[in-house]
């Protein structure tokens, strides 16, 4: 049968009924070819402390991929007790990070305690808390009281605020980000190019950006940030024009006034940071031209969820780079692997990233992102809008190594309070769920860090891969098959040792989509899906 997986069946039995004790069978899976269209052709335990995979495909952003949160570990028995999903596992994480999972009290905070068996050293303090608050000057607030010690996100006035505290340090993080207005091409009138077309000419970005971004923010003209390898500054974007929208609304055919729905979730990000406000111009831009939008605010979940099924009309969201590449900006949101947020693919740029994706050169990657982006232009899957500057503060005397992530990712193992043995943590929003396999909200993914880790890591305050899970790795000249040599004697918070099989495991209840234990949350695993193209055993659409 086409995609079969081959598993050592034994293994796979015992894992599921049997003791730790009794799992000594290594885990392989393949597939039958690579015709399922995805990455992977199979991955397998080599010995207890080896793992290997092999691509259909070159990948040389195959390490950065790795390194992201979405592909942390977890012990294989925890997923199998679990049964892959429900609050059994998203609400109760098991990993190998610097802090464990002492108590998540639903709606108020999260309470992590220090991994005293960390292999890479004790954290800074004892205790982290997770605390939200979707008001930056109330998380401004906080910290001034000393109830937080430290935020993400301040506003543009809560950044002047905090600039001008001595007793207050600000972290600028770099804009590696894009907000854009998502249109649904599946739902009419967007199912009409001129209209999307029209959308994007009706837009004054630089008015957004003018009136409700911080210092060192930019208008977008293309999806990619400029200081992300993808970016092709000889694309020009449509240039704001109503009139030019005016006459291809005329020209498609469509009844005015078109009536049309603007969804978005009131989280603040740093490529949106005053959501409600910006929607609210966005509907006064449209209705220059013709276009009646009305403004539906939704829960940030059940936002995220629908825009990734493909449920929503007009959407405002964005992206901040996990890793330093276009695969991770591009193909994530308009690959082979990409999510129905959008509505159909279009094969001029889903087969222009898929050959940009494959080679290592730079030189011969770029002239398929000048095609794709020239594509996205036209196409008009989204409006990019802005890359939106944004900063992290901490109190001032907070030690160790304070610092903003350009990928959003900060680690707070490395910093310490030394007024008490506890630092909390301030952000936008609670997490959505801990088994970070099946999110992808900001604030999930950050929690997610200090608990799993994956084979891989980012260096602090940086985007460089380094060593984590993995304490070296290899690949052959064709960049097709890539080994991880394990760290030995890394113990999971529940006392059970990392292994081999505990990668495959983690890696196959992704990747096949017939997997008992491919559940999660949702069931959507899309980083997974977008980073390494379709599922194995993906049932028909």
């Amino acid at each position: 049968m086409k995609n079969l997986v081959r598993f050592f069946v034994l293994a796979l039995v015992l894992l599921m009924v049997m003791p730790v004790a009794a799992q000594d069978e290594l885990l392989s899976a393949s597939a039958e070819n690579c015709d399922y269209g995805g990455a992977f052709l199979s991955m397998e335990a080599v010995d207890a402390h080896t793992v290997k995979f092999t691509l259909c495909n070159p990948d040389p952003a195959f390490p950065s991929k790795v390194a992201f949160s979405a592909l942390g570990i977890h012990p294989s028995e925890h997923l199998t007790a679990t049964n892959g999903g429900g609050p059994e596992l998203f609400q109760n994480p098991v990993g190998t990070g610097p802090y464990a999972l002492e108590n998540w009290d639903l709606g108020n905070e999260l309470v992590l305690t220090r991994n005293e068996n960390y292999w890479g050293g004790a954290s800074g303090e004892p205790t982290l808390i997770f605390r939200w608050n979707a008001e930056a000057s109330q998380r401004l607030a906080a910290l001034q009281a000393g109830e937080a010690d430290g935020i993400d996100n301040p506003g543009v006035n809560e950044i002047e605020l905090i600039s001008a505290d001595s007793t207050l340090a600000l972290f600028p993080r770099p804009g590696t980000n894009v907000f854009y207005l998502g249109l649904n091409n599946r739902i009419a009138p967007m199912d009409n190019q001129l209209v999307r077309q029209a959308i994007a000419h009706a837009i004054d970005k630089q008015r957004i950006v003018d009136t409700f971004y911080p210092e060192g923010s930019i208008v977008a003209d293309q999806f990619m940030p400029p200081v992300i390898f993808g970016y092709t500054p000889e694309v020009a974007p449509f240039p704001y024009d109503p009139e030019q929208a005016k006459a291809l609304l005329a020209e498609s055919g469509v009844e005015l006034p078109v009536q049309l729905t603007i969804s978005y979730r009131d989280v603040v990000r740093g490529y949106l940071p005053t959501p409600g406000l910006v929607a609210q111009d966005l509907q006064a831009q449209l209705a220059e031209v013709g276009i009646e939008a009305e403004i539906v605010v939704m829960e940030s979940g059940a936002f995220l969820d629908a825009a990734d099924a493909g449920d929503l009309e007009l959407h405002l969201l964005g992206w901040g780079a996990d890793y330093p590449d276009a695969t991770n900006f591009l193909d994530y949101h308009f690959g082979a692997g990409s999510s129905n947020q959008f509505g159909d693919k279009f094969p001029e740029i889903v087969e222009n990233l898929t050959a940009g994706a494959q080679l290592a050169d730079f030189a011969a990657r770029y002239p398929f992102y000048v095609a794709a982006n020239e594509a996205i232009r036209d196409f008009v899957p989204m409006v990019p809008i802005a890359h939106g500057g944004s900063a992290v503060a901490y109190r001032a005397e907070i030690a160790g190594m304070p610092h903003a992530s350009p990928l959003g990712n900060e680690a707070f193992s490395v910093v310490e309070d030394p007024s008490d043995d506890t630092f909390v943590w301030m952000q936008n929003a609670e997490p959505i769920g801990l088994y970070c396999a099946d999110e992808t909200d900001g604030e999930s993914l950050r929690a997610c860090e200090q608990i799993n880790e994956a084979l891989l890591a980012y260096e602090v305050g940086g985007t460089a891969v380094i060593p984590a899970l993995a304490e070296s790795y290899s690949a052959n000249e064709a960049l097709t098959e890539w080994t991880f040599t394990l760290r030995q004697g890394v113990m999971f918070h529940d006392g059970t040792e990392l292994d081999a099989n505990d990668v495959i495991m983690s890696y196959l209840v992704q990747w096949d989509a017939s997997h008992p234990l491919h559940v999660g949350r949702t069931g959507n695993f899309s980083y997974f899906n977008a980073f390494f193209g379709s599922f194995l055993n993906a049932p028909a659409e």
